[in-house]
């Protein structure tokens, strides 16, 4: 094998060969590692005869192509448009029609060789030519098309994408205020109401009482689509669709129905309310318990509605036919597929993924998919409906929000990737690489390396595509809301690849277009009103910080990870004002946890730490890092001088907490997010990292329910006190 060829699409598809890693140092990518993830993307690596066609086949499929897929630009710059022709066509008349979004046609006439001839080949001894050619017009904000026309026929077509400078900021933040809000997995909310998780009517009672508090924002871990027939497979991590949402959210009780005797026969059976109770007594999210409730609810609804609206012309019926057709094949795929896998599931079968369907079901656009379809209609449109209800329920939540005049409102989060047994991926296979995932190289919060068991995307198709389910993903999740969290926003523009069955260590670093993607999320950005938060942690090179930050995307800080070379700790007064500051997230203790270092004894049962010298040192470590935060503390007068300046004679106590959270608040980041769990003093973690089974992950619920919370006097005052600090710091 000829190392050049290699080489080359190394550089092509642009596989990293050096970066700098979470210390500091230079690390070195092995020639080994770079061929199989070639491999990965499909290319025969080891048959030199087979990958040099495969290359060749490669450029003839581009060079025969006039047009490319997609161009993204930004406002207020004239069009460039690369066309590709036979020699003897380059002096013909073509017509470039552009069809903008509000339906207006502009056209441009030319002839290819009066352009800058860019490139030049051979195929089957015909040359072909690649000229630049230039439009000269200012095209409004939008996605457009471009149509190559000769002889009233259209050659070739491409997506044209005008984006502006930089993502949407709310006026309040420009205007230079600082806000405070709660960050909570949803799920994990207790309430008086509620069947045994969080739901949308708990989100719009939180909302609401927030904000009488002073919070402008309540932000949400992702609450993307998992998997109504294996509910065990509860992280919001490893979603099997990131457009569509978890139908555990709907709020049973909220729906138009649930009081028809039909449904109340069934939640009012014995079993029923005796597993209801129960679900909502344990301290652990009961996901098989929960999802078998709501859905035989649900369904029983649902029978209600079909009935009473969707066998005839009623607003209702028109009203989710709308929201059927706007949802397009991606809702009919994740309809489907949620259908089908109850049905294998309902029959004993493998069911936990299209990799073990039936070989007749593991891709979507199979016919027999098709008449599986067909002959569970009521099935599939159940499954519809329920994204239907979900996505009512949360606009309902979110306008709540409005109405309290929150200044932010709702922010989702949009996680990284898709499990592999995903209906998304399930649906769209040609673009995902799924003999690799998605991951971390070692880092501070994982020495050993994350995989986090989500295939990545191919951008090389992402392209291909002209960036549509990008597209669709950013606008799915800024709908409805004030502002988008992106969860591991490096991946923007690299991801971390890891070939299946290797370790994380054996991975690498594969880069995506990302002055097209942040284009793409500030159009989005604008078109929602909704402001863009980076979740910029871990490996970060500093220029892809200063590109997101021009951008207009906000970064992400926390204070545990924001220490000098000394051990000391930065003042949050001298974070970017462009951030929102934390002090924990979900993927680290609580401040109780941390404080007592809970999470090390944690990690030391469950076997995390390959040796007792490793664990030594990272006791040592929080030892001397809490120690800091004391000195920080009390150097800048945000805790009691009641409070000791030794740490060995300091425990977490309400009063420390209390001002951890007040200290943060005095800080120039714009928006200041706070954890539920501290609040209430809790010291169990929401997830431990590089765990499956060997913790109850995304499970744990709130120890107070929201009525508690919202009638505590001393939750009250420290949220009085946010709201006086943050409107001190603006000053």
């Amino acid at each position: 094998m000829t190392a050049s060829l290699i080489d080359q699409l190394v550089e092509h598809r642009g596989i990293e060969s050096h970066y700098t890693d979470a210390w500091g140092k230079p690390a070195t990518i092995e020639s080994s590692v770079k061929k199989k993830l070639l491999s990965v993307m499909g290319y025969e690596v080891d048959e030199q005869a087979a990958l040099e066609q495969q290359v060749k086949q490669g450029m003839i499929k581009d060079w025969l192509t006039p047009l490319n897929p997609v161009h993204v630009q930004r406002d207020k710059t004239p069009l460039p448009v690369c066309v590709r022709l036979p020699i003897e066509l380059v002096t013909d008349e073509y017509i470039a029609t552009l069809t903008l979004e509000s339906g207006e046609l502009i056209e441009h006439r030319f002839e290819p060789i009066d352009g800058e001839l860019v490139n030049v080949t051979h195929i089957d001894e015909i040359e072909f030519h690649e000229y630049f050619i230039t439009i000269e017009c200012e095209l409004p904000l939008g996605y457009h098309n471009l149509a190559l026309m000769v002889d009233g026929e259209s050659l070739a077509e491409m997506r044209v994408i005008v984006a502006p400078q930089a993502c949407y900021q709310p006026k309040t933040l420009t205007d230079g205020n600082k806000v405070w809000g709660l960050s909570v997995q949803l799920y994990c909310l207790r309430s008086d109401n509620n069947w045994g998780v969080g739901d949308f009517s708990d989100l719009a009672y939180l909302t609401a009482n927030a904000a009488q508090k002073g919070a402008d924002f309540i932000g949400l871990n992702p609450i993307h689509s998992l998997y109504p027939a294996n509910p065990s497979a509860c992280s919001p991590y490893g979603p099997s669709s990131r457009r569509w949402l978890n139908f555990i959210y709907i709020d049973v009780t909220a729906t138009d129905g649930y009081e028809q005797d039909s449904v109340q026969v069934i939640v009012n059976e014995a079993a029923f309310q005796a597993t209801l109770n129960q679900a909502r007594e344990t301290d652990l999210v009961d996901y098989p318990s929960v999802s078998k409730l709501k859905l035989s609810a649900l369904s029983a609804v649902f029978d209600w509605q079909r009935t009473q609206y969707f066998s005839k012309n009623t607003s209702k019926n028109r009203a989710f036919k709308a929201f059927i057709t706007q949802g397009g094949e991606s809702l009919q795929t994740i309809a489907v597929y949620d259908a089908l896998q109850e049905d294998l599931a309902g029959k004993g079968k493998a069911s936990w993924g299209w990799p073990v369907f039936p070989d007749e079901y593991a891709d979507f656009n199979s016919p027999a998919v098709a008449k599986f379809a067909k002959a569970n209609a009521k099935r599939v449109q159940f499954f519809l409906w329920l994204q239907w209800q979900a996505a009512l329920q949360f606009e309902k939540a979110n306008n709540v929000a409005q109405e309290h005049n929150m200044q932010i409102g709702l922010y989702r989060d949009l996680a990284v990737g898709v499990s592999e047994g995903s209906a998304e991926i399930w649906g769209n296979k040609a673009l995902y690489c799924t003999q690799a995932s998605v991951g971390a190289p070692p880092d501070i919060l994982g020495p050993l390396g994350q995989t986090w068991g989500l295939p990545p995307m191919d951008p090389h198709k992402l392209y291909e595509q002209a960036y549509q389910p990008i597209i669709d993903l950013f606008s799915a999740n800024m709908h409805a809301t004030g502002a988008l969290r992106i969860d591991h926003v490096m991946a923007l523009l690299r991801l971390w690849w890891v070939p299946k069955g290797d370790s994380a260590k054996q991975g690498g670093y594969v880069y995506y277009p990302v002055d097209d993607l942040l284009a793409i999320l500030a159009l989005e950005s604008h078109r929602n009103q909704s402001m863009v938060i980076g979740e910029d942690l871990g490996t970060v090179p500093e220029e892809i910080r200063e590109k997101l930050a021009e951008n207009g995307v906000y970064s992400y800080r926390v204070f545990f990870f924001e220490q000098a070379k000394d051990g000391g700790f930065y003042s949050p007064s001298h974070y970017p004002v462009q951030s929102m500051s934390t002090l924990t997230t979900h993927d680290m203790p609580t401040l109780k946890g941390f404080w007592h270092c809970d999470d090390l004894q944690l990690g030391k049962e469950l076997g995390l730490y390959p040796t007792e010298e490793i664990l030594a040192s990272l006791y040592l470590s929080r030892h001397d890092n809490k120690q800091a935060i004391l000195d920080t503390l009390h150097g800048h007068q945000s805790i009691s001088a009641d409070i000791g300046r030794e740490v060995n004679h300091v425990g977490m106590s309400k009063n420390l907490n209390f001002g951890m959270q007040t200290h943060m608040a005095g800080g120039s980041s714009s928006l200041l997010s706070l954890q539920l769990e501290d609040w209430l003093e809790m010291d169990k973690p929401v997830n431990i990292p590089g765990t499956f089974n060997e913790y109850p992950n995304w499970q744990r619920k709130l120890s107070k329910s929201l009525q508690q919370i919202f009638d505590n006097p001393e939750l009250t005052t420290l949220a009085q006190r946010l709201t006086e600090v943050r409107r001190q710091a603006k000053q």
